[in-house]
């Protein structure tokens, strides 16, 4: 009993148990201070995440030596072609789907509910996790390349911000996931979710579903033991993930998780820095499966292949843009839809309403896939690491 109750997930399921039983007994302040305090959490997180993440890249990188640049070069790729095959799976299934949903509307849930307090300090535009990246892959070349004393200063570095983040951010989970679940229950976004589109979401949880358990199978080798043990390891950051909304914010449960999950754990403290805003499977496929669906609705056909295949050779590379604007991706990808596919005005207020209402889900199918994915670069990065070194 000792030990159930030191597990992270029975802390956060007994804190939600308690929250819901009484809490049609407390005072609105209090669910709005849960939710301040997980947004002043959230805040912290991503005050440190530059340089947390630059710290980590660049450790993992000077560790390879001389192969780190053959490694940039190959996860870029590997991310290039995961972002394409999701969009074409999402075209797939759009044609199964296509004839078993009804149309769409435009209205958005109205949000309301505010916090308690906010922090007077907000962050500058230039102090973000893709700064940190390019710092962490700069960093990583000096120390691959010799430079002796970058490689302990980064080393050092990156011990201090594990302790921080085990010691200090690990045990504030259950408050982190209690506030943003506390505002979910007052302004019943889930609720309207399942009753205004239930069979768009049945369809969407199924195919996102079916896709990252593939890339579960794919990373454990299609052994179902190991699958399992991979799915069970990413379940608290897709969690925190699905509460938050926020993929950066859950990365050091991410890289956690993935850790777990590979023969070489500070692999995961490379992929995940470098990939968790480009390598956005859930979103991908939900926007790319809206666009189908949008684009039938209005147009009485499904995109036709002239349409479809530079609409998803462009959308994949602005995944790579979009890593430079955070929170503003869909913003970016907006006139790729209307170039590409032709939106209108109120096909663009549609596609931005449902990223509003899925934006829970998808983000959680972000982090899930991300982790899952991050098994499967492993098993190319040995496979070609070997044979580019027998070259």
């Amino acid at each position: 009993m000792k030990n159930f109750f030191k597990s992270r997930s029975a802390q956060i399921f007994l804190v939600l148990a308690l929250y819901f039983a009484a809490s049609g007994m407390l005072p609105d302040e209090i669910p709005r201070g849960l939710y301040a305090a997980s947004l002043t959490i959230k805040n912290l997180l991503l005050w440190m995440l530059p340089v947390t993440v630059g710290l980590f890249i660049a450790h993992a990188i000077a560790s390879f030596e001389k192969r780190a640049p053959f490694f940039i070069l190959t996860l870029f790729c590997f991310e290039a072609a995961s972002n394409f095959l999701s969009v074409w799976y999402s075209y797939g299934c759009g044609q199964m789907a296509a004839h078993s949903l009804g149309t769409f509307s435009s209205g958005q849930i109205v949000d309301n509910f505010a916090p308690l307090w906010r922090l007077g300090w907000e962050r500058p535009a230039w102090w973000s996790a893709e700064k940190g990246t390019f710092a962490g892959i700069g960093l990583g070349l000096i120390g691959a390349f010799g430079a002796r004393g970058v490689g302990q200063a980064v080393r050092r570095g990156k011990e201090i911000t594990e302790k921080i983040l085990t010691n200090f951010f690990s045990k504030l989970i259950p408050l982190f996931v209690l506030g943003f679940v506390a505002k979910m229950g007052k302004t019943e976004l889930l609720g309207q979710m399942f009753v205004q589109y239930a069979d768009f979401l049945v369809w969407l949880a199924v195919i996102l579903a079916s896709y990252i358990g593939m890339i579960f199978l794919v990373g454990s080798g299609f052994s179902m033991r190991e699958f399992i043990r991979s799915v069970k390891n990413l379940l608290p950051a897709g969690g925190i993930a699905f509460s938050s909304g926020c993929s950066l914010s859950t990365m050091p449960w991410t890289i956690e998780g993935s850790g777990k999950n590979l023969q070489n754990p500070e692999l995961a403290k490379a992929v995940i820095p470098a990939t968790t805003n480009i390598q956005q499977i859930g979103d991908c496929i939900a926007n790319s499966f809206l666009c189908f669906l949008i684009y039938l609705h209005f147009n009485g056909e499904s995109p036709p292949l002239a349409v479809w295949i530079p609409f998803s050779l462009v959308f994949v590379l602005a995944r790579f843009a979009t890593a430079a604007v955070l929170g503003g991706a869909i913003f970016i990808m907006l006139p790729i839809y209307e170039s590409y596919l032709g939106f209108s005005s109120e096909m663009i207020a549609i596609i931005l309403a449902f990223n509003v209402i899925l934006d829970p889900l998808i983000t959680c199918a972000n982090v899930v896939a991300n982790g899952g994915l991050c098994r499967v670069f492993e098993r190319v990065w040995r496979a070609v690491s070997w044979n580019y070194m027998r070259s």
